[in-house]
């Protein structure tokens, strides 16, 4: 699947986008938060606060509990503000 990043999380990261293939054990899209703040240090600075982020499975918005096993493109972000 691929893994889309936004705003301080791609900053953090230092990549836009890129292709992850997480275990099968990995089924929610917190279980994949999880997952990869594991991959090492801007990982787990970008998803420090994980209960902020926010995700979209196939530019739909999704819950920390929605599963991912269909999913083709995960999207992380930070809350929005502003009018």
């Amino acid at each position: 699947m691929r893994a889309v990043y936004f705003a301080s999380v791609r900053e953090r990261i230092g990549v836009t986008e890129e292709d992850i293939d997480p275990p099968a054990e990995v089924a929610t899209v917190a279980q994949l938060i999880d997952w990869l703040a594991g991959r090492g240090e801007g990982y787990a600075a970008a998803f420090a606060n994980s209960k902020t982020i926010r995700a979209a499975i196939d530019k739909a918005h999704a819950r920390p509990d929605s599963p991912i096993s269909a999913a083709r493109e995960v999207a992380f972000f930070p809350p929005m503000t502003g009018g």
